[in-house]
């Protein structure tokens, strides 16, 4: 009932709200646009955009239609998928530290699995340290998580510096222990902030342990202490500080495999890793 090629025109116009900017999106002339969306009015028998010379709003149609549209084109992107010819097939174990999966990656791994829908892929979430003994021992085939530059073995994502983080208005005495939350141990972030701690001969007091993230956020958010993470990795409600508190360095986010040569799926995997900037 309804052309996929007009469904794609409709969510980039309902995406950039422009005739014009879809246009150019699409690389179509805006004739073509405004065709695009009359036939699929048509088809429809309702009125998806209330338009005049300066805005372009969805109607409470339109707005239906947005969930309808991704529902149909993604239906027939798994279809053609797996029609396409030979597939690849086999089992991926992927490991990922919670921050990692906090980011862009559920949605790199959707789009994996709408392209290899034959391939199993099965997820665990657990702390840097410990995906990294995991897959030493062959219980994973593939990693990404966090160590210290030139640490560990693999293909690195990217660094980021590490940062204190609090709530916006917590205060306590710079020059006694510092209360920290943290990863219990074994931590990568946490070994190497006690070592700058040590380095800058600063005490500290151990304020709260989680293994979450939600766990160190609430903990904080508590005023019990100070946490550290990633500069880009700093939970809401928290930001950094800098209060007479020692520099951390930079922490590397890495993607690592278990042996060589890699199966098919596994190298699938990390092509689409690679291709997102996580």
């Amino acid at each position: 009932m309804f052309d996929p090629v007009l469904l794609r025109t409709f969510l980039v116009v309902a995406e950039t709200r422009s005739f014009t900017k879809a246009a150019g999106r699409l690389g179509v002339r805006q004739p073509t646009v405004s065709q695009h969306i009359r036939r699929l009015e048509e088809a429809a028998g309702r009125q998806l955009f209330a338009r005049d010379t300066h805005s372009v709003d969805l109607t409470g149609d339109g707005e239906a239609m947005i969930g309808f549209a991704d529902t149909i084109l993604d239906g027939m992107e798994r279809a053609t998928t797996y029609f396409a010819g030979p597939q690849l097939r086999g089992r991926v174990r992927l490991g990922a530290s919670e921050d990692i999966v906090l980011g862009k990656l559920p949605a790199v791994l959707s789009r994996f699995r709408r392209s290899h829908p034959l391939v199993e892929l099965a997820l665990v979430v657990e702390m840097s340290h410990t995906l990294h003994q995991k897959l030493r021992a062959g219980e994973l085939d593939l990693i990404l998580a966090k160590g210290r530059p030139g640490d560990e073995p693999g293909r690195s994502i990217r660094r980021e510096s590490l940062v204190w983080a609090g709530v916006p208005d917590h205060q306590f005495d710079v020059t006694g222990p510092i209360p920290l939350i943290m990863h219990p141990m074994p931590s990568i972030t946490r070994e190497h902030v006690l070592q700058v701690l040590q380095r800058s001969r600063r005490s500290w007091r151990m304020a709260c342990t989680s293994a979450s993230i939600s766990g160190l956020r609430a903990a904080v958010l508590a005023g019990l202490g100070i946490a550290v993470f990633a500069r880009s990795l700093v939970p809401a409600g928290l930001v950094e500080l800098d209060e007479g508190l020692p520099e951390l360095g930079e922490v590397e986010f890495v993607l690592t495999a278990r042996g060589t040569p890699m199966r098919g799926p596994v190298t699938a995997l990390i092509d689409a890793i690679l291709a997102e900037t996580l």
